[in-house]
């Protein structure tokens, strides 16, 4: 990059902040579709309400399969062994799944309080984040406010 481009570059930038209008361009130029950065906010948008009804979709998924899954293993133990009993082949495939599905059940509710358990996380995290976010802003506000006073403004 020249010189005289990395000055054209500062000169835009702070043309664009003294009227009002501040965002992050990361290393390319906005979408022509308006994406990247071409409106005040984000792209990005979560809301809690959203987020809940996630949590609470995960919540009701662990809890119901964890109340029901054993009776799925169970029978399939019992339709296994009067398969293999009369000589049917199926019989030990049907033991062979049902063997299986302990560690199947048990990574789909690992999954389900996984998601449950990280969006509570993430929606305190957040909170905490907000929390300290204002309360750095408040102080540096405060300090130019002490700095403005010095100068006589």
């Amino acid at each position: 990059m020249a010189w005289e481009e990395w000055e054209q570059l500062k000169t835009d930038a702070q043309a664009r902040r003294q009227g009002g209008v501040t965002h992050t361009q990361l290393n390319q130029l906005a979408a022509p579709d308006g994406g990247g950065g071409g409106s005040t906010r984000g792209d990005l948008n979560v809301h809690q309400k959203d987020l809940a009804s996630i949590g609470s979709a995960a919540r009701a998924l662990f809890n119901d399969f964890d109340r029901y899954h054993d009776r799925a293993r169970l029978s399939s133990m019992k339709a296994a062994g009067g398969l293999k009993s009369e000589g049917f082949a199926l019989g030990a495939a049907l033991d062979h799944v049902a063997e299986h599905w302990v560690d199947q059940a048990q990574t789909l509710l690992d999954a389900c309080a996984h998601i449950s358990n990280h969006l509570r996380y993430t929606k305190n995290q957040h909170a905490a984040d907000d929390t300290y976010i204002a309360g750095t802003l408040s102080s540096i506000s405060q300090l130019d406010k002490g700095f403005d006073e010095r100068k006589g403004s």
